[in-house]
């Protein structure tokens, strides 16, 4: 690397002491606004949610990112987009109750393929009990999960394959992806619904509820 590359390079890292984090220099008040629109923008300019690491690079040592956080979403309040987080990481999204003006103004038909019912609910399954062989759901549903829908789920980006089963054969697992977190808007999977509920019930067991499958399917 040239030593105006390295130069240009420690430019806009923000672990580089050119680059000003505490701005000490600035009136608190003013500190505090100038951290709000950079932790703003960054979400802003990022294609997927951005992590508390990432955003506490641009902020000081000092600086309480729960807070920034929370006052700009105040300040977004009435405004057509929100600050939501998902997947891990914080992310602007326009509200729900837009979604349709926006498809109709851009004359926007939804990408991707429509999961049906049945899908989806294999979808939520794999969610609540991964890591989860094929065969295991099969079982679970009492008749066979076929690739195709296993195949369906993975080209929408929503489950990827996960650590081989010490089952006979090593089938893969399937998880779910952080994709699949954006999508439903969860920040983890400790909030697909009612997931307290069904643990404290002892319902989330995996073993049990293959060794019941009428019982465990009538219940859920």
């Amino acid at each position: 690397m040239s030593p105006q590359a390295s130069r240009h390079k420690s430019d806009v890292d923000a672990d580089s002491p050119l680059f000003d984090r505490e701005l000490e220099h600035l009136p608190p008040a003013l500190r505090w606004r100038e951290w709000m629109a950079r932790v703003e923008a960054v979400i802003f300019a990022a294609p997927d949610p951005v992590s508390r690491e990432t955003l506490l690079r641009v902020v000081g040592r000092d600086c309480n990112l729960d807070l920034i956080i929370d006052d700009i979403r105040a300040e977004l309040a009435d405004r057509p987009y929100e600050l939501v987080r998902v997947a891990g990481g914080w992310q602007h999204r326009t509200r729900p109750s837009l979604a349709e003006a926006i498809r109709t103004a851009f004359g926007i038909v939804e990408a991707g393929e429509s999961l049906s019912d049945a899908e989806a609910l294999v979808l939520m399954t794999i969610g609540y009990f991964q890591p989860i062989t094929r065969a295991e759901l099969s079982r679970f549903f009492a008749r066979e999960i076929s690739r195709d829908v296993i195949g369906k789920l993975r080209r929408s980006g929503f489950i990827a394959s996960g650590p081989r089963s010490p089952q006979p054969g090593a089938p893969y697992t399937y998880v779910t992806t952080s994709a699949f977190l954006g999508h439903f808007g969860f920040e983890t999977l400790r909030d697909l619904p009612d997931f307290e509920k069904l643990e404290d019930a002892g319902l989330l067991n995996k073993e049990r509820l293959l060794e019941d499958i009428p019982g465990a399917i009538e219940r859920w």
